[in-house]
């Protein structure tokens, strides 16, 4: 009996060792790795496999959820002493980020390589060769892999957008056949819209880095930070038909990018160039990618003092099998082969130089103690948009960037507005950002005024200073001072409480007021709104001011007074009660000029015809901003709205024209409210009833075409003359009309092409530019030429509706602040 026990023990022992053996990928899926593509689930079980099968060597942490609730991890994986003491290792990397520490001992911290993959979801070979990768290093069947990570520790993130990837291998595997079709041509080959590329909500997420408007985005980025490595690569696939590309970048390369940071790409770049010499592979470097705007996932990493690198393999549509323009048959085993040789690679170099990267590394952070980068040591953004300046310091403090509020000082400093040294004095509620800390490159590449370019052939935006996209008045100072205060003085919500007043006013001029109106409008509260600035009661109040009147709402709204208040708190915003609507200044509440806001019924055109991306911006816009719920519609549906079901219709950038007709007009004459963004204005040119113009560039006379200054060993690039890749233009407004309502006089707007349109004869010519509108970035000179003069924001009568003309993208990626206060207006506000 007791032999029995005995034998019985023994076998469920080696039952439980084999099951806790570490498995391949191919082992663990029963397929091989290249064979299909791997749902984002059994890429979870396999992480949690490993670290489960060796819990000495890997460390698992899931650090959120995605919008369609699929878990985003990392593994950490080291040399067993290594993950012992991972807290200390890390808090150790913390302590030299600070720039101050002068307790770790470098040589013996380890070197942190975080490998992300498949930011874009379907470039999704990269998911699969995280999961060759990580078995590799944690097998420990690869001698030299042992040996690095003895000085090194290896942060694989093995999906960056899953939900964008799962949309995109669901699609695949329910359409490719037993046997993998390698014709472009091939549907297997062709994503429906909206592709796999973005998030739920259509996000690009590797434009979201600095931004961190998106989910994945603010829990990845959080535990990045509490982290901070030196070497960051971000895995990405291209077009099929090109070799691989790995750093060295392209010019532009940011002035504050070290010269060590772009040595150790070259370093890199080398290691990699030896195994793909060795294996005979194609790739290339110093062209194309840039490093530059500050919310990639290369770029970022470099702000932050690592060594953040893109490595792009060709793929996108390639399916687990394509033939290229060369007649060569690209395959998923490929594709995986490509990018596990650079992920090895890099953990080799890094390992090799683990002692120089820790040295440089502790070096970046003591430099921007001691001698911050740029112009400028200080900037001073005004109070003058309480709600914004929050969302400011909320970005700031989401990226670790130190701040305060207020100083007693006065001096001179470049004016954001007047593009010229202005003297400034600080109030107690100005932000104040010291160059003089740790995010010392980070901070000054966000709020500098103009960003250096050395090469107009970038890929992205080109300007982005915060205080033009929170539309806040700003000064960069030389001199070096610091805020006094660690938070802002305002006022309570409901300072001056009273039981029964005449009317309670709200302001207006961000997208918390938006949410205001729209938590009042639910609670069934008629809300009105000034049209004209006034004085009550000694204060002075702008147009565009909110005024819920007792007397009008307590009869149907019980609990009036509580639920106003309840709002104001819910918001953070302040809520004055008076008891007299005969007012000092301005028109007294009986009349015309407070009209009831109407609330909207939203809908936005999708599919085929429509930007993904800027349907998103719209869609995420309304459901996170504002908590509505929007109808999607199909673009080919527009012509069957029922006015009392949607009265605002969004058409974001597309091509709509072959849908725009007698339905669609039908309804704007009963009411409709129709917003057409960017190129959707491109649909109505020359359509019945649609006023809009476009403004072509000027020809003079006998003028004769200039000869061609592009040299042929240019070919591959855009002539500079007709370059605008963005850059920020202030566009005058009619501080008068409803959509200029808590942003006065200019609105700064990013501009990324050259359509422009002639001011309306008849209609609203609500925002315009001129030949001093031009605030920041690359603009060519034929472009600059062509904005000289010209409409971007208009709206004309359409029988009882309206028709908005907004030639450039308010929403865009979401961080643009300023840009929410004109769309809420847009859709609330009345004329």
């Amino acid at each position: 009996m007791k032999k029995s026990i005995t034998f019985c023990l023994i076998f469920i022992g080696s039952v439980l060792v084999l099951n806790a053996q570490i498995k391949s990928p191919d082992e663990f899926l029963g397929y091989e790795l290249g064979a299909h593509f791997t749902p984002h689930y059994k890429v979870a079980d396999y992480f949690k496999q490993i670290a489960v099968a060796s819990p000495k060597n890997v460390k698992l942490i899931e650090y959120g959820k995605t919008n369609e609730g699929r878990p985003l991890l990392v593994a950490v994986i080291s040399a067993t002493e290594n993950i012992a003491r991972l807290e200390q290792i890390r808090t150790n990397n913390l302590k030299l980020s600070t720039g101050a520490d002068n307790t770790v001992d470098i040589k013996a911290q380890p070197a942190i390589v975080w490998l992300s993959y498949n930011v874009h979801g379907n470039e999704a070979n990269s998911t699969e060769t995280a999961m060759k990768l990580l078995y590799t290093l944690s097998s420990g069947k690869n001698v030299e892999a042992n040996n690095w990570l003895k000085n090194t520790v290896v942060v694989i993130d093995p999906c960056l957008n899953p939900d964008g990837r799962d949309r995109y291998v669901n699609y695949f595997n329910s359409v490719v056949g037993k046997t993998p079709n390698s014709d472009p041509a091939s549907r297997e080959h062709i994503e429906p819209w909206p592709g796999g590329r973005p998030n739920h909500y259509y996000f690009d997420l590797n434009r979201d880095w600095a931004w961190q408007t998106q989910l994945e985005s603010k829990q990845r980025l959080a535990l990045y930070n509490d982290w901070m490595p030196q070497v960051h690569v971000d895995f990405h696939e291209q077009s099929y038909n090109e070799p691989y590309y790995f750093a060295p970048a392209a010019e532009p390369v940011h002035q504050d990018i070290t010269p060590w940071q772009r040595s150790f790409q070259v370093v890199v770049g080398k290691n990699n160039a030896k195994y793909f010499d060795a294996a005979g592979w194609q790739y290339f470097t110093k062209e194309r990618f840039d490093l530059l705007y500050p919310s990639y996932g290369d770029t970022y990493p470099l702000y932050n003092g690592s060594i953040g690198m893109t490595y792009e393999q060709g793929g996108i549509r390639a399916g687990l099998s394509v033939v290229t323009n060369d007649g060569d048959t690209l395959t998923l085993k490929d594709r995986i082969a490509h990018h596990f040789a650079t992920g090895m690679s890099t953990v080799e170099v890094s390992s090799q130089n683990q002692t120089k990267l820790m040295e440089e590394y502790k070096k970046y952070f003591r430099q921007e103690l001691i001698a911050a980068p740029g112009a400028y040591k200080t900037y001073i953004i005004k109070a003058s948009n309480i709600s914004r300046l929050k969302k400011l310091a909320e970005l700031l403090s989401k990226n670790k960037i130190q701040f305060a509020y207020g100083a007693e000082k006065t001096g001179r400093g470049y004016d954001y507005d007047t593009q010229k040294e202005e003297n400034f004095s600080t109030e107690r509620n100005d932000l104040i950002v010291n160059i003089q800390q740790p995010r010392a490159v980070l901070a000054n590449v966000l709020l500098e005024p103009q960003t250096f370019v050395t090469d107009s052939n970038t890929y992205d935006i080109t300007a982005w200073a915060l205080p033009y996209v929170y539309g806040l008045k700003a000064y960069a100072s030389k001199e070096s001072f610091k805020g006094k205060y660690a938070d802002l003085s305002v006022a309570d919500p409901t300072s001056n409480d009273i039981d029964r007043p005449l009317a309670w006013l709200f302001s207006w001029g961000s997208a918390e007021d938006a949410g205001v109106l729209i938590s009042l409008q639910k609670e069934n509260i008629k809300v009105r709104q000034s049209d004209q600035a006034f004085t009550v009661a000694g204060r002075d109040y702008p147009a565009g001011t909110l005024i819920v009147l007792r007397t009008e709402n307590e009869k149907v709204v019980k609990g009036l007074k509580d639920k106003v208040v309840a709002v104001a708190k819910k918001f953070d915003k302040p809520v004055r009660g008076i008891t007299s609507g005969f007012v000092e200044k301005g028109k007294d509440f009986g009349s015309n000029v407070y009209p009831i806001l109407k609330q909207p019924k939203i809908a936005i055109a999708s599919g085929n015809e429509v930007s993904s991306l800027a349907f998103g911006e719209t869609w995420f816009y309304l459901e996170h901003d504002l908590n509505l719920s929007p109808s999607i519609i199909n673009a080919k549906d527009i012509n069957n709205l029922d006015i009392n079901k949607v009265n605002t219709l969004i058409l974001p950038d597309g091509s709509y024209g072959s849908f725009i007709g007698d339905g669609l007009t039908a309804w704007l004459n009963k009411g409709g409210k129709l917003i057409l963004m960017e190129d959707a204005i491109e649909s109505v040119l020359e359509k019945k009833g649609f006023d809009i113009k476009k403004k072509e560039a000027v020809v003079k006379k006998d003028e004769k075409p200039e000869p061609s200054k592009l040299l042929f060993k240019n070919k591959d690039k855009d002539d500079f003359e007709f370059a605008i890749p963005g850059a920020i233009y202030k566009v005058n407004l009619d501080a008068s009309h409803p959509f200029s309502y808590g942003l006065g006089k200019f609105y700064y707007t990013l501009k990324t092409d050259r359509k422009i349109y002639e001011p309306f004869t008849k209609g609203w010519n609500v925002g315009q530019v001129n030949d001093k509108s031009l605030m920041a970035g690359v603009v060519g000179k034929k472009v600059r030429e062509e904005l000289k003069s010209g409409l971007l924001i208009g709206v004309q009568d359409f029988g009882k509706g309206q028709v908005v003309y907004l030639a450039n993208d308010p929403l865009f990626r979401n961080f643009w602040e300023g840009g929410k206060t004109l769309f809420g207006n847009i859709l609330f506000c009345s004329y």
